[in-house]
């Protein structure tokens, strides 16, 4: 292997950039992609055939018609538009498994400019000494609100105790070698979290750290509603135990029925009709939970058993 400085030949680099909607940041974005992929190519890191490739996610706004021009102007941008809307996670995963063929690596990151470009440097050296996966992971949460930092380092958290194992700190910034992507491919799941099966692919990896900044331009296309349907997607995907805890729960209820009958049996009938009503309520606010959450992972295994195709690439603009 050659130094962190010296690009093999055939080592080409793919960035996949999903978008939706990002007509107001993108122009910014390309802009600077391209001063830092011809810096790389300039300092011999890259092959000169790297591409950057932005992933349309059924955008409604200008955004396709912009990757068009850019591809158009300069053969650094590559474009793969998607036939519909398919959510961030299939977006991702549609631009990796598209580039297989064309790339040595690639790197993902989001197009909002929120993620440090520069650290794009450490994570080719990384690739360079031999690791096949390199996460970004931000060294700090100043930017963010109280609620998002607690909530979102409470996720973390609470993802590790439930067994899924996740790298702190992490979105979706990260190398992957052809074969890390080629391994990746053989999970066919159509729930997606990318950042739970990426670790299971296995092979050396290692992090970079980087400071997180603000939006570029343009809205989060993560409001709190999605964040915490993102948040289930990723515990129900990667773990059973909220099912097991449902067992628990019974249990529980075993215990406090007893209970309650002992209370019954010394306190006499005043005491009854307290009991019953607050008995009921508990067992029946359970059950609506236990019902509720049985029926979402049953939801997954419908969809899963149906296979329906992750994504759809309509086209798919490379030279």
């Amino acid at each position: 292997m050659e130094s962190g400085s010296q690009a093999k030949e055939g080592n080409v680099l793919y960035i996949v950039v999903p978008c939706y909607k990002e007509e107001e940041v993108l122009p910014e974005t390309a802009k600077r992609l391209k001063e830092k992929m011809n810096s790389l190519i300039n300092n011999g890191k890259i092959s000169a055939d790297s591409r950057v490739v932005f992933v349309n996610d059924g955008s409604t706004d200008a955004t396709w018609r912009q990757i068009n021009e850019l591809h158009e102007i300069d053969k650094l941008f590559s474009g793969i538009n998607l036939s519909r809307n398919r959510g961030h996670q299939n977006a991702l995963l549609a631009g990796l498994m598209t580039i297989i063929p064309y790339a040595d690596f690639s790197i993902s990151m989001d197009a909002d400019l929120q993620d440090d470009i520069n650290a794009i440097d450490k994570m080719i050296d990384k690739y360079y000494e031999g690791c096949d996966i390199v996460y970004g992971v931000r060294s700090r949460r100043d930017t963010d609100t109280f609620f998002k930092k607690a909530t979102a380092e409470g996720f973390y958290k609470l993802m590790e105790r439930l067994g899924a194992k996740i790298v702190f700190n992490h979105a979706d910034y990260r190398l992957m070698s052809k074969r890390a992507l080629e391994g990746l491919s053989e999970f066919k799941e159509v729930n997606l979290f990318l950042r739970g099966i990426i670790p299971m692919v296995g092979y050396k990896s290692d992090i970079v750290e980087y400071e997180r900044g603000e939006r570029f331009a343009g809205e989060s296309k993560y409001p709190l509603k999605k964040m915490l349907a993102f948040a289930f997607e990723g515990i129900a995907s990667l773990s059973a135990v909220p099912i097991r805890i449902i067992s628990l729960l019974g249990l529980i209820m075993v215990v406090i029925g007893f209970i309650s009958l002992i209370v019954t049996i010394v306190g006499g009938v005043t005491a009854l009709g307290g009991l019953i009503l607050s008995s009921i309520w508990l067992i029946g606010g359970t059950q609506m939970i236990a019902i509720g959450l049985i029926g979402e992972y049953l939801g997954k295994a419908y969809l899963e058993i149906k296979a329906r195709p992750r994504f759809i690439v309509e086209e798919f603009v490379n030279r």
